[in-house]
């Protein structure tokens, strides 16, 4: 096992569960029967094909003295693919999706499970859950479209593997500049230690274990084209948009909002085979009172065009490379005031994707909460939309002010 992926193994525990998340509604067909009945024996067989091409699936952690290593297993199905009660509303499926964000995978079979469901309309439900050490965001992504989608699509699919290294990344470093690598290095971890930059405030403390979790979508076209008039990306109008949800979470609790707010945003770093985990890390400071939203995401592009180059030249987050860092990091983030939240976006399918015959109308990914932060917002595009999962302590965040801000935000760039 890779050092990063045993340092992701270590930020799973009690209080933290580090899972991704994927939800999505059926379509009636293939196994979702039109009188609500589910054909799980069908899910199982689909699921059984494609696991023999994708080896991470079937593995489990084991211990080997003072490290880990990843036993190949024969994954029982009866266990990982199950059938939950019917959804019988959107809302009830971000209710299931909010109490497994508290809910560990068990680490006796390989960490994943897919649970179907009776949906609305005649429909079928998704969860998929996918433990963070056997991939980020861009392989979890990669992993999904993998295991759901039917494989005579695989070879005609226009879109480019999620799994690819665009021609858009950094390259490797110089001797020249490892110098400066270093220095900035050094920084970063003297600023995860004790950087104390940011006031007390709702956003950051001791979690509940009450997790609450919306989705909303908007056209990725047109979300793609005012982000294009903007010299900006589509990753920009998710973190502007996500800065909209922050400022509502603060002004519910009546806390002051502040000109600025830094969250942090994974950066994806070059695929290497056989590698699981290559992210890198980014702070972004989101402009919570710019005179507009145009104003707002213009500051971020600005930002990113800098920063996500020096995130990619920097490699992994140092704390990150190995379990003693990510232990160190793992209790001194408790108190952490460097970040004041989490925003990802990761690209998925153009086209639809489907499991076992149901094909998937909507796809929505939930991120983990970590640390001492309470709220997050993650991102994904799919079949000309782009999908937004909020995740929240319920207990401390008014997760309905900050859906209905992101939600306005939404519409604004997609009109």
């Amino acid at each position: 096992m890779r050092a990063v992926d045993e340092a992701n193994l270590i930020l799973d525990h009690a209080g933290q569960v580090n899972v991704f998340l994927v939800a999505g509604l059926l379509t009636p067909g293939g196994f979702v029967g039109t009188d609500g009945r589910l054909d799980l024996g069908a899910v199982r067989t689909a699921v059984a094909r494609r696991l023999a091409d994708i080896p991470t699936l079937r593995q489990v952690p084991a211990r080997v003295g003072r490290r880990q290593e990843w036993r190949d297993v024969e994954p029982d199905l009866t266990l990982h693919v199950r059938a939950l009660p019917a959804v019988e509303h959107l809302e009830d499926l971000e209710r299931r999706c909010g109490d497994l964000m508290a809910e560990p995978l068990s680490r006796a079979r390989p960490l994943w499970e897919l649970l179907v469901a009776a949906g609305p309309d005649g429909g079928g439900a998704l969860i998929l859950r996918i433990h963070h050490a056997i991939a980020d965001g861009v392989a979890a992504a990669d992993l999904i479209r993998r295991l759901l989608e039917d494989s005579s699509h695989l070879a005609s699919a226009s879109d480019a593997p999620l799994g690819a290294v665009g021609s858009d990344l950094a390259p490797a470093p110089s001797a020249r500049t490892r110098p400066r690598r270093l220095i900035l290095s050094a920084r970063r971890i003297a600023a995860t230690l004790v950087a104390r930059g940011l006031p007390d405030s709702v956003l950051l403390g001791e979690r509940s274990d009450r997790h609450g979790v919306i989705f909303l979508d908007a056209d990725l076209g047109a979300v793609a084209e005012r982000a294009h008039r903007a010299s900006a990306t589509v990753n920009d109008v998710v973190l502007a948009v996500g800065a909209a949800g922050y400022r509502a979470a603060l002004a519910a609790s009546g806390c002051s909002v502040p000109s600025h707010l830094p969250v942090s945003v994974p950066v994806a770093l070059p695929r290497r085979a056989g590698f699981r985990n290559e992210v890198g890390v980014m702070l972004v400071r989101l402009p919570l009172t710019a005179s507009s939203p145009d104003v707002a995401l213009r500051g971020i592009a600005g930002q990113t065009r800098e920063q996500k180059d020096q995130a990619r030249r920097q490699g992994t987050l140092e704390l990150m490379r190995g379990p003693a860092g990510a232990r160190l990091m793992d209790r001194l983030a408790q108190r952490q005031h460097l970040v004041a939240g989490f925003v990802t976006n990761v690209p998925g399918p153009e086209h639809r994707i489907e499991l076992a015959g149901a094909s998937l109308t909507r796809i929505w990914p939930v991120a983990v909460l970590a640390a001492n932060v309470r709220l997050g917002m993650a991102a994904t595009s799919y079949a000309g939309r782009l999908c937004c999962g909020i995740h929240f302590d319920a207990e401390h965040i008014d997760g309905s002010a900050v859906a209905d801000a992101v939600r306005d935000r939404l519409k604004t760039f997609s009109a």
